[in-house]
């Protein structure tokens, strides 16, 4: 079979049109909606503070995809100035979110945030991304917020700008030297997308720009619930026709009674796409989803997935049972919630100690195919190293250990999401129809650390058992 495949590199400084879009069906609103929300930050107060010229702020690449790093330098400053590089971005649900670092300009009169240090503000150090990966709520947000992006069509839009001295805050009510607005995408241009309702199944297929056909991957988040489509969106721009599953909270699916048919009924329209290689189906999953996919592989005799990555996940969930019984069961134990200094709730030991009695959770030594694990050592909601360990030594039993790559970060948390995003260390949930706050766990820095070598293993990992043409089975 000839692989098509698309290069990470492919994806590298590619021009992405503002036009308005329309891809199958679903409308999406023109960029210029948003960009109005922020012209309060992209007001430029130029200054002569140079005889070269007033300052410039540059951005490159400008149009890139979430994933993929740029460089941010300011020009024309006077000699070992103090300035203040900002970045700023307004979400879809109307919040608005921030970072910045404090430098010296060197002595040509320029700062390079990928070469330079910051002293001081969300981020220290030489780091090329801090203006992204450690924003955070404007002061006077409302609290718990989760900055996801809900419209894959229309890009992130983030400004930066260069403020003079070393400003801690009050951005909005200051005239920047210089600023810039740039483009993060998640999904690429030519990558189509297609809502899918048939079956009974609800969710959104992206198939890969090309030919085909493709690997395919079926994706599934936690059990915050609703439509994610960013995750799918970004995997598809990387070459795996990707489908974001919907089954939970939603109005068209009774979760409280999903038993893994629904699961397996998903992965079928996956894997029968003409445009889907059909022995090259994987599953991909966050929390609640890696739960879903770890039992799929072990169990199931419809879903033979080619490989399996799981974030944050465990193995307890009891055969034959629904996925709202999986909350049941773990509701049982809320006498073991622990709340932190903030009264955010921890949850983490509701599902401790790992049970012994196998009939009590997945029978890891029945799966058949590669299994990734990506946890982090300080995720608060959920034991998920335990888990992991515990698993290890479950398929070290039974003789296929061999297919299992667990990847762990000290100071991770819960939510390790795709490069560059924020680290969410608290954020709202509803929980019995009430909203609390879950601490997630993280220290920001290493956080955003894992996210981005994680990220990399990932598709590491996917190329070599989802394009490679041996056996992903074989015993190394």
């Amino acid at each position: 079979m000839n692989l098509v495949r698309i290069s990470r590199g492919i994806l590298s400084s590619v021009y992405f049109t503002t036009r308005q879009l329309q891809v199958s069906g679903h409308k999406c609103l023109r960029l210029s909606h948003y960009t109005k929300h922020l012209k309060p930050w992209i007001h430029r107060g130029f200054s002569s503070m140079s005889h070269t010229g007033p300052p410039v702020v540059s951005v490159h690449p400008s149009r890139a995809m979430v994933d993929e790093a740029f460089k941010v330098q300011v020009e024309n400053l006077p000699l070992g100035s103090p300035v203040t590089l900002h970045s700023v971005h307004q979400s879809e649900d109307k919040d608005y979110w921030e970072a910045f670092g404090h430098y010296f300009s060197d002595h040509r009169g320029t700062v390079s945030v990928a070469d330079d240090l910051s002293c001081g503000g969300t981020y220290t150090g030489k780091e090329a991304m801090g203006l992204l990966w450690s924003m955070r709520p404007v002061p006077g947000s409302r609290e718990g917020l989760r900055l996801r992006k809900l419209n894959v069509c229309i890009p992130q839009l983030v400004n930066i700008s260069v403020y003079s001295g070393h400003v801690g805050g009050g951005f909005r009510e200051q005239d920047p030297l210089a600023s810039v607005l740039t483009e993060r995408w998640y999904m690429a241009p030519g990558v189509r997308r297609i809502g899918i309702k048939e079956k009974g199944v609800r969710g959104t297929l992206f198939i890969p720009h090309g030919p085909g056909p493709f690997p395919g991957l079926l994706d599934m988040w936690g059990g915050g619930g609703g439509l994610l489509e960013y995750r799918a969106a970004l995997l598809a721009s990387h070459g795996y026709a990707s489908m974001a599953l919907e089954y939970f909270n939603s109005a068209e699916v009774n979760t409280a009674e999903l038993e893994l048919t629904y699961f397996e009924t998903a992965f079928n329209i996956v894997r029968d796409h003409p445009q889907v290689m059909s022995d090259r189906v994987g599953l991909f999953g966050l929390s609640l989803g890696s739960i879903v996919s770890i039992s799929l592989a072990a169990w199931s005799s419809v879903v033979k997935p080619r490989c399996c990555v799981c974030i944050s996940g465990n193995h307890t969930y009891a055969r034959g049972g629904t996925i709202g019984g999986v909350f049941n069961e773990f509701f049982k134990n809320l006498h073991k919630v622990r709340m932190d200094e903030n009264n955010y709730e921890i949850w983490r030991g509701m599902g401790l100690p790992i049970p012994d009695d196998i009939s009590q959770k997945v029978d890891v030594g029945k799966i058949n195919c590669p299994i990734l694990l990506v946890n982090g050592n300080d995720d608060q909601n959920c034991p998920t190293v335990e888990s992991a360990e515990d698993m290890a030594q479950m398929m070290r039993a039974a003789g296929n250990e061999h297919l299992l790559t667990r990847l762990k970060y000290p100071d991770a948390g819960h939510l390790i999401e795709p490069p560059y995003s924020p680290h969410f260390r608290a954020t709202k949930f509803l929980k019995d129809g009430q909203k609390v706050i879950l601490l997630w766990g993280g220290t920001t820095k290493p956080h955003s650390d894992a996210q981005e070598d994680s990220w990399k293993k990932i598709f590491a990992f996917l190329e070599q058992n989802m394009y490679s043409s041996s056996d992903p089975r074989a015993k190394l």
